[in-house]
């Protein structure tokens, strides 16, 4: 059992979220805390000037809203954090800053393109002080 577990969600597949949501809460430690967590990619500075100003906000917004949604739908207590920037180095930001002993993060099936650049998952799993569990 789990003491602190992250849950990194993207919300554009919120049936993923909810399946590792739920493997999270069937894992936890009965005194532990599960954080539900969304990175919200920057805009790149190049793009920034063409993009309305207040996009970041209503992403975030967004965001909190979803997560909200996926834990009623889930019906686990966990604290939502939502953080900005790269995923993988806010996934990691954020364990380490909770002193998370495990991350809990879904991944699709890799293709040829992993191989080359790497998903976040890939980037969680070779850079976490603490375990990983990759759910597909």
């Amino acid at each position: 059992m789990f003491k602190k577990i992250i849950v990194p969600v993207d919300i554009s597949v919120l049936d993923k979220g909810l399946d590792i949501l739920t493997k999270a809460s069937e894992l936890l430690d009965p005194a532990g805390e599960i954080v539900l967590l969304h990175v919200v990619e920057e805009i790149p500075s190049y793009l920034a000037i063409d993009v309305p100003v207040d996009l970041m906000d209503s992403a975030v917004n967004d965001a909190r809203d979803k997560l909200q949604e996926l834990r009623a739908r889930a019906k686990v207590d966990a604290e939502i954090e939502l953080r900005t920037g790269p995923p993988a180095r806010e996934i990691l930001a954020s364990a380490k800053a909770h002193k998370a002993d495990l991350i809990l993060v879904a991944s699709h099936r890799p293709d040829f393109s992993n191989y080359l650049i790497g998903s976040t998952a890939d980037r969680v799993v070779r850079h976490a002080a603490c375990s990983v569990l990759v759910r597909r």
